[in-house]
């Protein structure tokens, strides 16, 4: 594993960003799609192993790895990615790095070539926002509107009161597409937007896209449904 990018803390690793559904076991995170090489697998099975199930333990043979993505041009392989990344760096450039659970923006504080440029100014109405996003971040070909989301998004623009609101996308974390099931980078696909939604106290206005739900906190298959009580005994089943 040396220099191999996603180690992570068999005490402390990522929790909440990779879990689908309850119980806490590798085949219910979003690491179920990486079948453990051999090595692994014995490390993840032997209860004396300090990565006895750590459900994100990987490797360079089995495990996520790092791309690069500048301008159409695709960089894959750890090493040549890291190379990639570097060299733009010290040309100036501003790198976002893809975390677990987002975005971090990177680039060389004592490089005065380096500007920070936004994908798109304040003044861009809401659809050319989400038209900008999703041709630019998430590699679509375009973006389609149901009509009742088309209407709103309208009337959005047209009203003052919602220039200064931000956009914020709501989308599966899942893929860069809205579809949970289109992994690495998906292509030829259009983003489609069924609603938009507005969070006044925090000036959002939010795409909706895809099938994704808006119930908070709790996974695509939340343990309470499995919970109930017998009413003849009083006990309740279906508990940890």
């Amino acid at each position: 594993r040396y220099r191999y990018p996603f180690i992570n803390c068999t005490q402390c690793g990522p929790r909440y960003t990779i879990i689908c559904k309850l119980p806490y076991d590798r085949r219910n995170t979003t690491m179920a799609e990486f079948p453990m090489c051999p090595e692994c697998e014995t490390e993840y099975r032997n209860p004396l192993d300090r990565r006895y199930h750590a459900e994100p333990v990987a490797c360079p043979q089995c495990g996520p790895n790092l791309y690069f993505q500048h301008e159409g041009r695709l960089v894959t392989g750890n090493e040549r990615s890291l190379q990639a990344c570097v060299k733009a760096l010290k040309a100036g450039q501003v790198i976002a790095v893809k975390g677990i659970g987002g975005y971090h923006l990177m680039a060389d504080a004592c490089n005065d070539e380096a500007n920070l440029k936004f994908l798109y100014p304040l003044e861009m109405p809401l659809r050319q926002r989400v038209e900008t996003i999703a041709k630019n971040v998430y590699g679509a070909e375009g973006v389609s509107w149901t009509p009742e989301a088309d209407a709103k998004a309208k009337k959005f623009e047209a009203d003052p009161k919602f220039k200064e609101y931000t956009t914020m996308m709501v989308k599966t974390h899942l893929s860069l597409s809205h579809d949970p099931s289109l992994k690495g980078v998906p292509k030829g696909w259009v983003l489609p937007v069924r609603d938009v939604l507005v969070y006044s106290g925090a000036k959002f206005l939010c795409p909706c896209t895809g099938a994704i739900s808006l119930m908070p906190g709790t996974s695509s298959d939340p343990a309470f449904r499995r919970v109930d009580v017998d009413v003849k005994t009083g006990k309740v089943k279906g508990l940890f």
